[in-house]
């Protein structure tokens, strides 16, 4: 896809579509007047039949005529003007460029003017619309052979229009750190979009070992043998169960000072969840090869941050097992001995996440990181607790917690804050080992972070339960169908 940005008069670019925001009732700006005359009074009679009235992700396609350089127009809606933010841009972008890219529309020049929101930039404006464009017009299509040619194109070409030379030069540098940022969304999202029988373990290591040589990381993988050797006995017996061998994946990022202490990024990499002994419900089993989308988003953060120079030093820690049933799979009422020493007692073979991250933040410590911020896909309860519309946050540090919100609000990723009292892991405790890795239904996502604290206690930590966002089921704004590639704008508007 070319992205360019153009001093240019929106109403004189030939194009094939002129795309311009428009906010709801604000159909008499001086642009928008212009338009109508060009158009022979067309918008005028659409507003008045209330065909378009600018609301949110509404959409009115024109066709031009002689006076206008544009072959057709299209207004998308923002909503009301007051309380809009970064977030009405991106998801306005993404509808338009969804609408054209069904359309079967490549090439496309958008206002940027028309996208203004109250104490913006041209280069954060242009950062949003270039988000939902991007990430808007995503697929993943690479399995569909038959009637390939009926699937939405991609687009090809995308003007950025801006009133002078001073927003051009502003306006690219936010095209340039979008195109970085979605690089690494798209990558966590094919990680979760590909299925099962492809993604094993060494699917994610070698994934992460080719990222290294692209991005210029530092990689270590892990295998049985040193898994064994170190003593990761909790996240060994998760991938007992499966022929499919674990893999502990270590990327290093070096952008900050040398002796600078890391921030290090756990992901959950469960590349299928049959649920081990205590065996899944067979509906929407399919979906359980999202499992890896901490994992996935870790390493789509390590790909953004290298290319966009952040000037931190980063560790991505990424435990890589299947967990199934089989002979050999642990059975509940197993005890297993984790990398910290402590014993786990294994009640639920399907809390199995909370298992391997135990060893990976315990491997963190070796690291001495300033902060750790693990994702995961841990819990149904936090689908029941928050839907689908916002990410469960929990830890030990309330400053980190409240940069994480903050955040997730400038980013659209939205977070909301439970509860991590003390109280929660008295239902952890266990008659027969130091913990047990379940307790009970009450507070089920509160209990599997308070699960974690005991091993994340040596440092500033924070627990991201992504089970709600990591995965999209109808499409929406700039998200399509599928893996989401949440946690990957989270971390890195956090991270600057």
């Amino acid at each position: 896809m070319d992205i360019k940005v153009k001093k240019a008069d929106p109403l004189k670019q030939k194009t094939p579509c002129l795309v311009l925001a428009v906010y709801e009732g604000k159909l008499a700006t001086s642009l928008l007047k212009d338009l109508d005359r060009a158009l022979g009074g067309a918008l005028g009679r659409a507003g008045r039949a209330g065909e378009f009235a600018g609301k949110h992700r509404q959409t009115l396609m024109l066709h031009g005529g002689p006076a206008l350089a544009a072959e057709r127009v299209l207004l998308v809606g923002l909503g009301k003007e007051k309380g809009s933010g970064f977030e009405h841009l991106r998801q306005a972008a993404g509808t338009a460029g969804t609408f054209l890219q069904e359309r079967k529309i490549t090439g496309l020049s958008v206002g940027l003017e028309s996208f203004a929101v109250r104490g913006d930039s041209p280069e954060r404006r242009a950062q949003a619309v270039t988000e939902g464009l991007l990430l808007g017009t995503y697929r993943f299509d690479r399995y569909r052979k038959e009637k390939a040619e009926e699937l939405p194109p991609s687009l090809k070409q995308i003007n950025l229009l801006t009133g002078d030379q001073a927003q051009a030069r502003e306006s690219r540098k936010g095209v340039e750190n979008a195109q970085a940022i979605c690089r690494g969304v798209a990558l966590a999202r094919d990680l979760v979009n590909e299925p099962g029988n492809v993604k094993a373990p060494e699917y994610l290591a070698q994934c992460a070992r080719d990222l290294a040589r692209e991005a210029g990381l530092g990689c270590t993988v892990l295998g049985p043998r040193e898994l064994e050797e170190e003593g990761f006995g909790a996240m060994l017996g998760v991938a007992q169960g499966s022929v499919r061998e674990p893999r502990l994946i270590v990327l290093e990022y070096r952008g900050g000072n040398g002796d600078a202490s890391p921030i290090a990024l756990v992901g959950k990499g469960v590349t299928f969840d049959a649920g081990g002994i205590s065996l899944k419900p067979a509906e929407k089993m399919d979906e359980m090869k999202m499992d890896m989308a901490g994992a996935a988003a870790v390493l789509g953060t390590l790909l953004a941050a290298s290319l966009l120079k952040l000037p931190v030093n980063l560790v991505g820690i990424v435990p890589a097992v299947e967990n199934m049933p089989s002979g050999s799979a642990i059975r509940p009422g197993d005890i297993l001995t984790s990398l910290s020493g402590r014993t786990i007692e294994v009640l639920n073979t399907d809390a199995e996440g909370r298992l391997i991250l135990a060893d990976a933040l315990t491997y963190a410590k070796r690291f001495n990181p300033r902060v750790v911020i693990d994702l995961a896909t841990l819990t149904g309860a936090c689908i029941i607790a928050l839907g689908h519309h916002a990410t469960a946050v929990l830890g030990n540090h309330k400053g980190l917690v409240r940069q994480l919100v903050r955040a997730g609000g400038e980013c659209g990723e939205r977070l909301w804050e439970l509860p991590l009292w003390d109280d929660y892991a008295a239902q952890l405790k266990s008659e027969v080992a130091d913990v047990k890795n379940i307790g009970g239904r009450p507070a089920g996502t509160i209990t599997a972070a308070a699960f974690l604290q005991k091993f994340a206690s040596d440092f500033t930590w924070a627990h991201l339960d992504i089970a709600g966002t990591a995965w999209e089921e109808k499409g929406r704004a700039y998200i399509p169908r599928g893996g989401t590639g949440v946690g990957v704008r989270l971390l890195l508007e956090y991270l600057k």
